[in-house]
């Protein structure tokens, strides 16, 4: 799955290692859903978002959605 995760985490100078203590979950499951490798529970995925402070959608979904609307072009 698509994200954006690492993105914002990085623009907001939060570490993978604090991110994934603030969420709950450990720091390598947090690098393999930052890679795609995982897809995180939908309440993984909540805490994620509200931890980074944005909506689900932008972190799981805008960027996707962006790229097929580029490839239709």
């Amino acid at each position: 799955m698509k994200n954006i995760i690492a993105k914002t985490r990085n623009k907001k100078n939060i570490s993978q290692e604090t991110l994934s203590k603030s969420v709950g979950i450990s720091r390598p499951f947090l690098s393999n859903i930052e890679n795609g490798k995982q897809i995180p529970s939908c309440d993984i995925a909540v805490r994620i978002s509200k931890v980074l402070g944005e909506p689900i959608e932008k972190i799981f979904f805008e960027e996707s959605v962006h790229n097929k609307e580029q490839k239709a072009i």
